[in-house]
């Protein structure tokens, strides 16, 4: 694919890693030494491969320009119906930090979560900068949480929610702004929420709300979708501890 062509789709399309190897890097300074997102990506599955832990699926998306990349790499490892993921994201014009962050794809919807925002794994690009010892900081790291976040899918499971705390979430997130989401997206989750569209969600439980939440989420384009599910987590945390 032509370079042009794919940035014309950034943003708003998934891609693949080979067709990450075209995205342009910016000239560095002394100061700043951007990498390639392809570079990031290939160190990474390396790290988790150094650690056996396999990648059975990525997506990416970059924005237009090319700057801003975030990825979801899908692991072998299961839990209850779930999929371990790793996010990363990575900048080439200082607006953002490379990160990592934990997350999870359930299995019987594909839908995806993140167990919390991403946590930057270094303070800045430098020409000294080693990939494979910050990736394996980071790396380490996640897998600290994977037990936290498989004991979260659990709590959410068998945390039940009257229809008014339900409600009121989504009021919070949508209407009342705490979830930076376009509005119009209220009505989907209402609607996933109290007409699931799989059996697995008919509980009325915070895991049932959350699948609502990411499931609408898929109708926007992909860097959106990455941002909003990476602060999702959070948000519901608070929210129905208001709520309940």
């Amino acid at each position: 694919m032509e370079q042009s062509q794919l940035l014309a789709h950034c943003g708003s399309s998934k891609i693949t890693r080979e067709e990450l190897k075209v995205i342009p890097t910016p000239p560095g300074s002394p100061t700043h030494q951007p990498v390639p997102h392809y570079e990031i990506v290939g160190a990474l599955v390396e790290t988790l491969s150094f650690r056996q832990i396999s990648v059975v699926r990525e997506e990416y998306a970059v924005s237009g320009e090319g700057m801003k990349m975030f990825g979801v790499l899908d692991l072998e490892t299961t839990f209850d119906g779930c999929r371990f993921s790793v996010g990363v994201r990575n900048s080439n014009d200082k607006s953002m930090r490379l990160a990592l962050t934990v997350g999870y794809r359930v299995l019987v919807c594909d839908n995806m979560a993140f167990h919390g925002d991403f946590t930057p794994v270094l303070a800045k690009h430098t020409k000294h900068l080693s990939l494979v010892d910050i990736l394996s900081v980071g790396v380490d790291r996640m897998q600290r949480s994977f037990e936290p976040m498989r004991r979260q899918v659990e709590a959410w499971r068998a945390s039940q929610l009257s229809d008014e705390a339900a409600k009121l979430v989504i009021y919070r997130a949508f209407i009342e702004g705490e979830l930076d989401v376009p509005k119009h997206l209220a009505r989907v989750v209402h609607h996933r929420y109290f007409d699931p569209q799989y059996k697995e969600f008919a509980p009325r439980t915070l895991w049932s709300l959350s699948n609502a939440f990411t499931s609408a989420f898929k109708e926007l384009d992909a860097i959106p979708q990455f941002r909003a599910t990476a602060k999702l987590g959070a948000f519901l945390e608070g929210a129905t501890a208001v709520s309940n």
